[in-house]
């Protein structure tokens, strides 16, 4: 017998039934999309490697620990899988002048990469839903994009404030984060045998990642550090206070981080990460933020940008957390057939029913034949369908079905092959009541 083969390590199988709660979850996201003006972007999973390189950073955890990169065996090019969404929308926003006409609103779904240790939330290959504003510089956009995550756990029926929770900062401008990356660097050089071996690597290349340490030990020198919020100027400032509020004229609690930095190097003024308490070390369910000057630094024109991404894996282990399941995928009738019956008949009679809406499953016969009818009523059980359509080959031959509800109480009726357009409806009423 040849070797089984399996996915790789990390990389998972999506089958039914756990495919239907993905689909119910890409649906409600579809649906918010369109409530708030989006419209949908597909970009290739593999890029350059430099994309990623220049827009977030060439010393962050993603470029130099988790990329899959690759050379092209055919012309040598450097190649990645996408690590995260952001950076290859706004290479597609410049390679095709997209933001020629104004402003845009648009979203992504779909896979992205990382090399890291799997874990429970944390996957090598693993799914984003991203949402991306260009082109709008107030804080007002700011505000509408946190507003638009808080309507989505509304609409999953997660509760803000107690199932996640809003994080907010402002990493300011360019200049302001200069003047403090001076004083953080003075700050952590003078307690220097207190990092531990990451810190020290990032002391002078990315001494703001510091800030984020999990490291116990390093915590009171993190706390004492000079907080980038204090370097603020007045323009960055009215801009973070016109942020907050909105979100209390909202209703929507937050938490100002002043540690909250975001794991890219693109991010300016507004960040911001929803979080939870309900999935142990990975917390953050969905994050995003400012970052004006992403599109000029992967060569397009100037223009300002926000948007958030938030890993479907991850909000779907919530949901399960706090017992929100998907509505019921379960077929609206389920057709089983008896020996002898006359099949074109059976199939004409059930794509007359889908033509109406009406979702039926064919128990299909074997080598042998169709099943024994207990047997088949019994698969129409497990099937959580609502009505049995009992066809046999008698009844076919006088033109007719015998339609028998197994969720609730109510008669056996038989109905006319003919007819089946004018009696669809009622094996759709269970579901519209």
């Amino acid at each position: 017998m040849a070797e089984l083969l399996k996915a790789i390590k990390g990389m998972n199988d999506i089958l039914p039934p756990e495919s239907a709660r993905w689909e119910w979850l890409e649906d409600k996201v579809r649906a918010l999309m369109r409530r708030y003006g989006y419209q949908n972007m597909r970009t290739p999973i593999v890029e350059p490697t430099a994309l990623f390189v220049r827009g977030l950073g060439e010393v962050t955890d993603i470029v130099e620990k988790e990329m899959y990169s690759f050379e092209d065996s055919l012309n040598g090019d450097k190649l990645t899988l996408r690590p995260e969404g952001t950076a290859g929308a706004v290479r597609a926003i410049n390679e095709h002048n997209f933001l020629y006409e104004g402003g845009k609103r648009l979203y992504y779904i779909g896979p992205m990469f990382r090399h890291e240790r799997p874990q429970k939330g944390r996957y090598r290959q693993f799914h984003q839903v991203g949402a991306e504003v260009l082109g709008f510089a107030g804080p007002d956009v700011d505000a509408e994009l946190i507003l638009m995550t808080a309507a989505l756990w509304r609409d999953l029926g997660l509760v803000v404030g107690q199932d996640v929770k809003l994080q907010i900062n402002s990493l300011g401008e360019p200049d302001e984060r200069l003047a403090h990356r001076t004083a953080l660097i003075a700050h952590l050089e003078a307690h220097a045998d207190v990092l531990d071996e990451d810190g020290k690597r990032r002391l002078h290349s990315n001494p703001l990642r510091i800030l984020d340490t999990k490291n116990p030990a390093m915590q009171p020198v993190v706390e004492a550090a000079p907080k980038l919020i204090d370097f603020l100027g007045e323009a960055s400032l009215a801009h973070f206070s016109a942020v907050k509020q909105a979100l209390d004229v909202a209703g929507i609690p937050y938490e100002v981080n002043t540690r909250l930095v975001r794991g890219m190097d693109y991010y300016n003024l507004t960040v911001f990460e929803w979080v939870t308490d309900k999935l142990g070390a990975q917390g953050t369910v969905c994050g995003g933020g400012r970052y004006d000057g992403l599109i000029a630094q992967l060569g397009g024109k100037p223009a300002p940008a926000v948007g958030w991404g938030l890993g479907m894996e991850r909000l779907l282990l919530l949901l399960q957390e706090v017992g929100i399941a998907a509505p019921s995928t379960a077929p609206d009738a389920f057709a089983m057939v008896f020996a002898g019956t006359p099949m074109p008949q059976v199939l004409a009679t059930l794509e007359a029913l889908r033509a109406q809406g009406v979702n039926v499953v064919l128990n299909p016969a074997g080598k042998d034949g169709p099943a024994s009818p207990k047997s088949q009523f019994k698969k129409a059980d497990a099937s959580g369908a609502r009505y049995a359509l009992v066809f046999g080959p008698d009844e076919v031959v006088q033109g007719v079905v015998s339609v028998k509800p197994l969720r609730e109480a109510g008669e056996q009726a038989t109905r006319a092959l003919s007819e089946a357009a004018q009696w669809a409806p009622s094996l759709l009423v269970s579901a519209q009541s």
